[in-house]
């Protein structure tokens, strides 16, 4: 089991990479159950997306998907981990890889609201 909780913790940006459809106007509300972690976002060039991740320790195993203010239909992948920062703020540092014929990779990371 691990030491983190996600259960109802926002999240957001910190830094993305430049292909990363993310900004700083986006919010992640996390849900937990067990190992399994859900999160809707939204807002910024985020109409609406989704994450669906299992937590191992400090690392979650990502799939997610959104739509962008652009209407366009996005998904990939990542694997975050999670750390604490010195006033006990847990951190997500995403490598993430978009899905499809580009494959587009990037870093993201975020802190806890």
């Amino acid at each position: 089991m691990s030491e983190f909780n996600l259960n109802n913790k926002t999240f957001s940006l910190i830094e993305n990479s430049k292909n990363g459809k993310v900004n700083s106007e986006t919010i992640f509300n996390y849900k937990q159950e067990g190992n399994i972690v859900t999160a809707d976002y939204f807002g910024g060039s985020i109409k609406y997306g989704k994450i669906i991740a299992t937590l191992n320790n400090n690392t979650l195993d990502m799939l997610y998907q959104c739509i962008t203010t652009e209407n366009e239909l996005k998904a990939g992948k990542a694997i975050a981990k999670i750390s604490l920062t010195t006033n006990n703020k847990m951190m997500l540092k995403l490598n993430w890889e978009w899905l499809g014929n580009k494959n587009e990779s990037g870093i993201s990371e975020y802190i806890e609201n």
